[in-house]
C-alpha cells in the first residue's frame, strides 16, 4: 500500500470516528429545545465531514474533488462551532467536548493542506 493510499485510509477512520464521537456528545446533550437543535445541527455537520472526506477519495474530476474536500472543510469548522457552542451554554460539561473540538480544528487543518 502507498503512503497515499494509507493516509486516506487513517484519514477515512479518523473523520468517521469524529462522526461517532460527536454523535455520542449530541446524544447527551439535554432533551430540551436548544440542546435538540444543537444535537442535531452537530450530528448533521460531524456526519458530513466524514462522507464527503470519503467522497472526494472516490471522485472521478477535480473538481468534484475540490468540491467534496471544501465541503468536508466547512462541515468540520461548523463542528467546532456547534461543541463551543454547547459547552458555553452549559449543556454538556463532557470533558471530551474539548477533545472534540481540538479534533475538529485538526481535521480542518488537514484537509487545508
Amino acid at each position: 500500500m502507498s503512503d497515499l493510499s494509507s493516509f486516506k485510509d487513517q484519514l477515512k477512520k479518523r473523520t468517521k470516528k469524529f462522526a461517532h464521537d460527536c454523535v455520542k456528545f449530541s446524544l447527551n446533550l439535554p432533551n430540551d429545545q436548544l440542546g435538540r437543535h444543537i444535537s442535531g445541527q452537530l450530528i448533521r455537520c460531524s456526519t458530513s465531514v466524514a462522507a464527503n472526506y470519503r467522497a472526494s477519495c472516490i471522485a472521478q474530476t477535480v473538481p468534484t474533488l475540490i468540491s467534496k474536500m471544501s465541503i468536508a472543510i466547512e462541515e468540520a469548522d461548523e463542528s467546532e462551532f456547534w461543541i463551543e457552542f454547547a459547552l458555553d451554554e452549559g449543556l454538556n460539561s463532557d470533558s471530551n467536548g474539548l477533545v472534540l473540538i481540538t479534533e475538529a480544528h485538526e481535521i480542518a487543518s488537514i484537509l487545508i493542506k
